[in-house]
């Protein structure tokens, strides 16, 4: 086995994934690490996180913290006054932010009032990304969402009322009875907003979900993969003509809009995770905390929760580095990998780069490999092609 001392890891984390697990309710095709809110214990909650960036911070200190990211569930359930304690929190045991921080925080259409949104913005908030999905009342309802359309605008122009405009929201398609035109329809209502950034993801039918119930009983009425690979097709093609750049395979941006904390992931660079079944990666090290609230709470008072942690080997560090940075457009460069591991990218993986090359899926250019234009199609197929290499040889 390769020793641990590759270059990644010699600055501390300058970015930070925050988990609020609370939902309104629980989406049909949702596997995330989430739970209705009705009787949860939610400060209780936001104390457990407390301390736990007390103790992270104290064993391992930031950075200039460039990227902060809260995710769930939905965060902007939360209160008001549970919004101010818990963003009070962060600039607590996070104090050190850059001049251009970017604070996210997901949202749902319906759950951010003008009250809450001020609170968000007073407490360091400056891009919000809704979870919209589609521009079909009975695609929403039909997925399990329980906001409507009229929301997502007005959700948007409270946001905007109360200063944020760095938003951003997700549609997805190969939803249960979503065609072709439905989804050209959602892009077209998504462009007309002028928003800096879009995120458009495929369903996946995960286990220990309604959805994957239903499909395993023939009852789930999906695209088909010709649909599928057309519905695809319009997004990129619509969003390239509206002047956003694909920067990843999912997601597009105005120039300069790219979601910076997202591509912290995409880049392999370390972060904090923070909260109940949060993952983080620092110093070569991942781990993953306690996933339900109430253990989460409980283990919190007893130190870190963590339900592993795990040193990552430079073999699988760099094997992570393709596959996660492969899914951004500019790809990856052989000067990155050489400053994360202090090896040649062609010495580690010339064997499946050169077959990615014959079969016409990633294009070279200089010491940097992307994903061709196909290759974006079959995406996943390529990525595959750098799991399990090194721990062969």
């Amino acid at each position: 086995m390769t020793n641990l001392s590759g270059l990644q890891g010699s600055r501390p984390p300058e970015a930070v994934y925050i988990h609020i697990p609370f939902c309104t309710n629980k989406c049909f095709y949702c596997d995330f690490n989430s739970y209705v809110l009705k009787d949860q214990p939610v400060m209780d909650y936001l104390r457990a996180l407390e301390q736990e960036m007390e103790l992270t911070v104290r064993d391992n200190p930031p950075g200039v913290i460039r990227s902060i990211f809260v995710g769930g569930g939905t965060p902007t359930v939360l209160k008001p006054e549970e919004m101010e304690y818990f963003l009070k929190t962060v600039r607590t045991y996070l104090p050190n932010w850059a001049e251009d921080i970017e604070f996210s925080m997901e949202a749902n259409p319906g759950t951010t009032d003008p009250d809450k949104l001020a609170v968000m913005k007073a407490g360091g908030v400056n891009r919000v990304s809704f979870g919209v999905q589609a521009f079909q009342n009975e695609l929403l309802s039909g997925i399990g969402r329980i906001h409507n359309t009229d929301d997502v605008y007005r959700s948007l122009d409270n946001a905007r009322a109360a200063g944020l405009t760095n938003l951003s929201i997700d549609l997805m398609f190969g939803l249960p009875n979503q065609t072709v035109d439905m989804l050209g329809e959602s892009i077209k209502r998504a462009l007309a907003l002028g928003l800096p950034h879009y995120s458009i993801y495929s369903l996946k039918v995960e286990e220990n979900t309604l959805f994957h119930t239903l499909f395993n009983k023939n009852q789930l009425p999906l695209p088909t993969e010709e649909d599928e690979l057309a519905m695809y097709l319009l997004l990129m093609s619509s969003m390239e003509e509206a002047g956003y750049g694909q920067y990843e395979i999912s997601n597009f941006a105005k120039p300069g809009m790219e979601s910076r904390h997202n591509i912290t992931y995409w880049r392999n660079q370390d972060y904090y995770g923070l909260g109940a079944g949060a993952h983080g990666y620092a110093r070569r090290m991942r781990h993953i905390n306690v996933k339900g609230v109430s253990p989460y709470i409980e283990a919190s008072k007893n130190g870190l929760p963590r339900l592993n942690a795990y040193p990552v080997t430079q073999e699988e560090a760099m094997e992570d580095f393709m596959m996660v940075g492969l899914r951004m457009r500019e790809g990856v460069t052989g000067e990155a990998f050489r400053k994360q591991f202090g090896q040649q990218l062609e010495d580690v993986f010339g064997r499946p780069l050169q077959k990615m090359l014959s079969a016409g899926l990633l294009e070279q250019e200089g010491g940097n490999y992307r994903l061709s234009r196909q290759g974006i199609l079959f995406g996943n197929d390529v990525f595959g092609e750098f799991v399990g290499v090194l721990t062969e040889i």
